[in-house]
C-alpha cells in the first residue's frame, strides 16, 4: 500500500499541499518557540525571568494550535476525497487496506512538511528573538541558538501529529460502506458520530466544571485556570461545529432567503456541514483565543486600575531618585509625608528555594495614613525591625502564618525575618513590605512619596515630580495597558499568522473540490459572477458562525476571569478589546473573502465537464 501511496501523493499533490503547509508551519512554530525557550532558560539571569515564563506558554500555544490545525486539516482531506475512497473499496480495498493507505499518504506528506519546517523554523527562531529584544523581553542581542537534537524533536512532533490527525480520520472513512459513500447516506451523510458527541460533551462538561471550581482556586492559580478554559471550550464547540455553524450560518443568513443566491447559500450551508465545520475550525480558535487572552489582559488591567485607585488615598505623589523626606515635611500645607522604596531581594521558601520579591520599604504609620489597605492576618503597625509582611497569594508553594520566620537576602545581607502581616490578595500592590529602616541606604534608588494635604504642587515641583492621585493611576494603567499589549504581541503575533494562513488554507481545500458543483450552477443558468457572488457570501456566512461561535468559547474564560477577580479583589470587572477584535474580525473577513474569490474564480473558469462528469 505505500507504493500506492507515494503513486497517489505524486499525482495529486495539489490536494495535500495545503496538509503541508500546515505541518511546515506547526513545526517551525514549535521549534523555533522551544529553541527560544532552552536558550534563554541556560543563559537565565534575572533578566530572563519574564521572557522563560512568556516563552513558556507561547511553546505551550505553539504545540496546541499545530495539534489542533493539522489534525481538522488531515480529517477534512479524508472526508473530501471520501467518494475516491469508496471506489477503492469497492475494487476491492480492505478497511485494513484503506488506513494503511491513508497513513502511508501522512507519512510521506509530514516527511516533506516537517523537513521544510525544520528549515523554516531557523529564520523564525531568529524573528521571535528580535520580537522579544524589540518588545523589551529579553537583553539586547538576544537570539534563540541552533541544537542538533531539536531534528529529532521537530520530525517527531510533524509526523506525530500528522498521524495522529489522520489516524481517526482514517478510522471513520473505513467503517463507511462504499455504497453510502457513493450516495452520501447512511454514516457517510452523518457528521455528527459517537466520537464527536463524547468528546463534545466530555470537553464541555469539563469547561464548565473549571468555571465552577474557580473561586475554589482562588489567587493566580485562578487567573491561569481562567485562561485554560478557553482551549477546553473551543475543542468542545469544534466538536460540535457540524451543528453549531449551519445552525449560526442559517440564522444570520436570514435577511438573504428571499434572494435566488441568498436561496443558494443557504441550501449550501445546511448541507455541506462538513465543509462548514471544517472552514470555522480555525476561525473559532483563533477568535476564541484572542478573545480570551486579550479578554483576560484587559480585565486583569482594569481591575488593577480601580484598586489602585480605591487602595490610594493620597493627595500627591511625589517621585525622586533622592532623599527628599525631609524637605517635604517642611513644606507648608504638608500634613503626612509616606517615603516608599522598592526593593528586591531573595525570599528563602525552603531550604532548597528561593524566590525573588518586589517588594516596597515603609514607615507603617505614614503608609496606613495615605493607603486603604487592611491585613488580612497581623497588624502592619508591628513592622519594625527584623519583620516582614507579605501576600500569601505570591508564595503559595507553603502556608503562611503570622509568627513564622523564613530568610531573606537583602543587598547582600542575610537576615532572619518575621512575619508580622499577611496582606491581602492584590493586583497591584507589592508582594511584601519591609520596614524602612532594614533597607541599606542608596542615593541612586528612586523613591516615591505619598503626601497627604493642600501643599502648593508648584512648591512640591522643585523637589521631584509631582502627579496627581487620577494622574498617578492613569500612568500606572497606561504602563500596564502598554505591557499587556507587548505580552499580546509576543504571546500570539505568530499564532495568529499560522492560524491566518490555515484559514486560508481551508477555504482553499474547500472551494478547490467543488467544481462539479460550479459547473452545475454555471449549467443551470448561473453567471461566473454569480457563482462567486454565492461562494463568498456562504464563506462570509460561515466566518460570521466562526466568529459567534469563537466567542461564545471566549466568554467562558471572560466569565471565569471575572470571578476569579471577585474573589481577589471583593469586586467585579470585566472588560473586552472590541478595538482589537473589530480589527481581527475585519482581518479575517477580508482574507477568507479574497481567499473565495480568487479560489472560486479559479475554479470556475476551468474547461467545462462533459456530461459523464455529472
Amino acid at each position: 500500500m505505500f507504493a500506492l501511496a507515494l503513486s497517489t501523493f505524486r499525482q495529486r499533490w495539489p490536494l495535500f499541499a495545503g496538509a503541508i503547509v500546515t505541518v511546515c508551519l506547526g513545526v517551525a512554530m514549535v521549534q523555533s518557540s522551544l529553541l527560544t525557550l532552552i536558550t534563554a532558560a541556560v543563559t537565565r539571569g534575572e533578566s530572563y525571568e519574564a521572557a522563560i515564563s512568556l516563552l513558556g506558554l507561547i511553546v505551550g500555544l505553539s504545540v496546541f494550535l499545530a495539534i489542533f490545525i493539522v489534525a481538522s486539516t488531515f480529517a477534512f482531506t479524508v472526508a473530501q476525497r471520501r467518494r475516491e475512497l469508496a471506489l477503492l473499496r469497492l475494487a476491492g480495498g480492505g478497511r485494513g487496506q484503506l488506513r494503511a493507505l491513508l497513513l502511508g499518504e501522512a507519512t510521506l506528506l509530514s516527511l516533506v512538511g516537517t523537513a521544510a519546517g525544520i528549515i523554516a523554523g531557523i529564520p523564525l527562531m531568529r524573528f521571535e528573538g528580535w520580537l522579544l529584544d524589540t518588545l523589551g523581553f529579553v537583553p539586547p542581542g538576544f537570539t534563540g541558538q541552533w541544537r542538533g537534537w531539536i531534528v529529532f524533536v521537530s520530525g517527531g512532533t510533524g509526523i506525530g501529529i500528522a498521524l495522529l490527525g489522520v489516524l481517526a480520520a482514517s478510522g471513520r472513512a473505513s467503517r463507511i460502506r462504499p455504497l453510502e459513500a457513493l450516495r452520501d447516506t447512511g454514516r457517510a451523510a452523518r457528521v455528527m458520530n459517537v466520537s464527536r458527541w463524547l468528546l463534545g460533551l466530555l470537553f464541555l462538561g469539563g469547561g464548565i466544571a473549571m468555571v465552577i471550581l474557580i473561586p475554589a482556586v482562588g489567587g493566580e492559580g485562578a487567573l491561569a485556570m481562567s485562561i485554560l478554559v478557553s482551549f477546553v471550550m473551543v475543542l468542545s464547540f469544534t466538536a460540535f461545529a457540524p451543528l453549531l455553524v449551519p445552525l449560526a450560518g442559517a440564522l444570520l443568513s436570514l435577511p438573504a432567503r428571499h434572494t435566488a443566491i441568498g436561496h443558494l447559500v443557504r441550501a449550501n450551508l445546511r448541507t455541506a456541514k462538513r465543509r462548514g465545520a471544517s472552514t470555522a475550525a480555525p476561525i473559532i480558535v483563533l477568535v476564541a483565543l484572542v478573545a480570551a487572552i486579550g479578554g483576560s489582559l484587559e480585565t486583569t488591567a482594569e481591575a488593577a486600575r480601580q484598586e489602585a485607585s480605591r487602595m490610594l488615598t493620597a493627595d500627591l505623589i511625589v517621585q525622586s531618585d533622592k532623599e527628599i523626606g525631609d524637605q517635604l515635611r517642611a513644606v507648608p500645607g504638608v500634613r503626612v509625608v509616606s517615603r516608599e522604596v522598592p526593593v528586591s531581594f531573595q525570599l528563602a521558601l525552603s531550604e532548597e528555594d528561593t524566590s525573588p520579591v518586589d517588594g516596597l520599604a515603609i514607615d507603617p504609620a505614614a503608609y496606613l495614613a495615605t493607603h486603604r489597605l487592611t491585613p488580612s492576618a497581623g497588624e502592619l503597625a508591628g513592622l519594625t525591625g527584623a519583620t516582614i509582611a507579605l501576600s500569601p497569594g505570591f508564595f503559595p508553594e507553603r502556608s503562611w502564618r503570622v509568627g513564622d520566620t523564613v530568610a531573606a537576602d537583602i543587598a547582600g545581607n542575610r537576615v532572619e525575618l518575621r512575619v508580622v502581616a499577611l496582606l491581602p490578595s492584590s493586583l497591584s500592590g507589592p508582594s511584601a513590605f519591609v520596614p524602612a529602616d532594614l533597607v541599606p541606604p542608596n542615593e541612586a534608588q528612586p523613591r516615591q512619596y505619598a503626601l497627604k494635604g493642600d501643599a502648593d504642587a508648584a512648591t512640591l515641583a522643585t523637589l521631584g515630580v509631582v502627579h496627581s492621585k487620577d494622574d498617578w493611576v492613569r500612568d500606572l494603567d497606561r504602563e500596564q495597558r502598554t505591557m499587556n499589549l507587548k505580552v499580546m504581541v509576543a504571546l500570539l503575533g505568530l499564532a495568529t499568522i499560522y492560524a491566518l494562513i490555515a484559514i486560508v488554507n481551508a477555504v482553499v481545500i474547500s472551494t478547490a473540490e467543488r467544481r462539479r458543483e460550479f459547473h452545475t450552477h454555471r449549467v443551470a443558468g448561473l453567471t461566473e459572477g454569480q457563482v462567486i457572488r454565492m461562494a463568498l457570501a456562504e464563506s462570509l456566512f460561515v466566518t460570521s458562525a466562526g466568529v459567534l461561535i469563537g466567542g461564545l468559547a471566549a466568554t467562558f474564560t471572560l466569565i471565569g476571569n471575572m470571578v476569579s477577580i471577585e474573589g481577589i479583589l471583593g469586586f467585579a470587572v470585566l472588560s473586552v478589546p472590541v478595538p482589537l477584535l473589530i480589527l481581527l474580525v475585519t482581518g479575517i473577513a477580508v482574507l477568507v473573502g479574497g481567499a473565495s474569490v480568487v479560489a472560486t474564480r479559479v475554479v470556475s473558469q476551468r474547461a467545462r465537464p462533459t456530461p459523464t462528469e455529472f
